[in-house]
């Protein structure tokens, strides 16, 4: 049985936050779950946590099993929730395509899912029907984005706060965190008329990848040199613990917006409170994505048969799946027909020339009537009356002579 745990809707984000997995420690997790589950998915980002599986389950059981495994507090166990199967193949595809995202229609999601199931795969943790379901879901997603052409409207948290801070008419700006949203922000900040950016980082390294002279790399011990410097700061680190803290920034001074764009939040909360300042965190600038919201939605609901065709496809070959063993016994009892019959036939026969004849007499004969049995319980399948026709065919073709 396929299975998803994730958080539920609307969870604030001070509780999301209890709910962190730590990245380098996927692998770790997931040869721990296996313990108990057939296959597994960790998908773990700024926005969402979801552990998808395939398990027989007792749901309470699984629920104790999952949290141990990630250390999490089970007082908080009423903001998860836990759905199988069909709701499954549903959410997937949904949230390949953007329809669950913050910002609706983003595209990393896509990505970082593509990411999450490769993780998987490199260790095996993927071999069944939920290694069929993520390679079903990543095409599919691929391919709305691709007709429904949301690349019209590019859209992501990075590119929302620099849009957002550039009509505000910032020009100085602080990066810290260096990952894939970071760069992301990167791209869109040096593709404007900036003055300057800042971008913190561990690894000095970085430099040497950077060649645009308004971009000075600096270390997290040097940012609050130049903290006072900017207009706006942009926040997306891994980081367990805020980076940016209110006894960082000086209490007088200009006006300066900071988005943070992490869970856990990199920003202090007193940072808020100093009067210069304006916090946005993923929640609150996921509102400002209203004026092109509409649109997207639009684009994206008139595709949504897109999802629907690849579900199903899903479903049918679930069924098909399920009949395999019968169509492995069938063309097994095919061979073995043939193989008696050839054989009875050249001991009767000298001539090599007619037992080449009958060779393939006999063998296209056999197949014509095992390929048509199996169509016949594939058809039968996927109507939902495979069992009777299973039947059927196990009575013709199986029964002992």
């Amino acid at each position: 049985m396929i299975g998803l745990l994730g958080i539920r809707k609307n969870t604030p984000l001070e509780i999301r936050e209890k709910f962190i997995i730590k990245p380098k420690k996927h692998r770790e997790y997931m040869n721990e779950l296996l313990k108990d589950l057939n296959e597994v998915v960790i998908l773990a980002t700024c926005n969402r946590t979801e552990i998808y599986f395939n398990a027989s389950f007792n749901k309470e059981e699984l629920l104790k099993k999952i949290f141990d495994t990630f250390n999490w507090d089970y007082e908080y166990r009423s903001y998860i929730f836990i759905t199988s199967d069909e709701d499954v193949y549903r959410h997937l595809f949904e949230v390949c395509a953007g329809f669950h995202s913050k910002i609706l229609g983003e595209d990393q999601i896509l990505g970082q899912i593509k990411d999450a199931y490769e993780e998987a795969l490199s260790i095996k943790a993927v071999s069944q029907e939920l290694h069929r379901l993520f390679q079903e879901a990543v095409t599919c997603g691929k391919r709305f984005r691709k007709e429904a052409k949301l690349y019209e409207i590019p859209v992501s948290s990075a590119s929302i706060v620099v849009n957002e801070a550039i009509t505000h008419g910032c020009s100085r700006f602080m990066l810290l965190g260096y990952g894939e949203v970071g760069q992301l922000v990167m791209k869109y900040l040096i593709s404007n008329n900036i003055d300057v950016v800042y971008l913190i980082v561990r690894n000095s390294k970085i430099s040497d990848e950077i060649h645009d002279e308004r971009v000075k790399v600096i270390s997290f011990e040097e940012k609050n040199q130049y903290i006072d410097e900017v207009e706006c700061i942009i926040s997306c680190t891994s980081a367990p613990h805020p980076v940016v803290k209110r006894d960082d920034i000086n209490e007088g001074g200009d006006r300066l917006v900071i988005y943070d764009l992490s869970v856990p939040r990199d920003v202090e909360k007193e940072v808020a409170l100093i009067e210069r300042t304006e916090v946005y965190n993923i929640d609150t600038i996921s509102r400002i994505d209203d004026e092109n919201k509409k649109l997207r939605k639009e684009k994206m609901e008139e595709h949504r048969y897109i999802m629907t065709k690849y579900m199903n496809e899903y479903k049918e070959w679930l069924k098909l799946r399920s009949i395999s063993p019968t169509i492995k016994r069938l063309k097994s009892l095919g061979n073995e027909v043939y193989q008696n019959r050839i054989e009875t036939f050249e001991h009767k026969s000298n001539s090599e020339k007619d037992i080449a004849l009958a060779r393939k007499l006999i063998k296209s004969t056999s197949d014509f009537y095992i390929n048509r049995a199996i169509e016949v319980i594939k058809e039968e399948t996927l109507k939902g009356c495979g069992d009777e026709w299973i039947k059927i065919i196990e009575k013709i073709f199986m029964t002992k002579e």
